[in-house]
């Protein structure tokens, strides 16, 4: 990895990919009276309440924010910490909000701990997708796909100015 950062998107950009996977998560479940957003903390819990926000906003649909935290590195020696209770995923429309998907290994441990309860529907959503898959998990909204190689790194920075890098 160097030390080089190249743009990928600005704060204006990431807004508007945030705008749109909003819409189109509206779009998906226009029907459903309740909407569960689960953010993995800590980006993707960010990305997660920005999305609540727009969904608030443009629909009636009534929606509940929580977070889940892993050890990313080592998930399956670490517990899974899930902010609310499980009970009350039950039947749900739940959303998974992360800012990147690399290898999928986050994305498919949080799903497989989420699917030990019954739910109505998933669908995971992140800002941007790599394609390094290690794993066979995909999300199913997109604000960015970037072909990368496996020494770069994509680092989502949501302070001001937001912005996305390539390293």
């Amino acid at each position: 990895m160097t030390d080089d950062k190249l743009l990928v998107l600005t704060e204006k950009q990431i807004q508007q990919k945030i705008q749109r996977i909003a819409h189109e998560i509206y779009e998906n479940h226009y029907q459903e009276k309740e909407l569960v957003i689960v953010g993995i903390k800590n980006r993707g819990l960010i990305m997660a309440e920005r999305l609540k926000e727009l969904i608030d906003s443009i629909s009636e649909i009534n929606t509940t924010l929580f977070g889940i935290e892993l050890h990313k590195d080592k998930p399956t020696t670490n517990p899974i910490v899930f902010s609310g209770d499980l009970a009350s995923l039950k039947n749900k429309a739940v959303i998974v909000v992360d800012d990147v998907l690399n290898s999928g290994r986050t994305l498919i441990h949080v799903v497989k701990f989420l699917l030990d309860y019954p739910l109505k529907s998933m669908k995971t959503v992140v800002l941007v997708d790599r394609f390094h898959r290690k794993f066979p998990v995909r999300a199913d909204i997109v604000g960015l796909t970037l072909s990368t190689n496996m020494k770069e790194h994509v680092s989502v920075d949501f302070t001001k100015p937001e912005a996305v890098y390539l390293q």
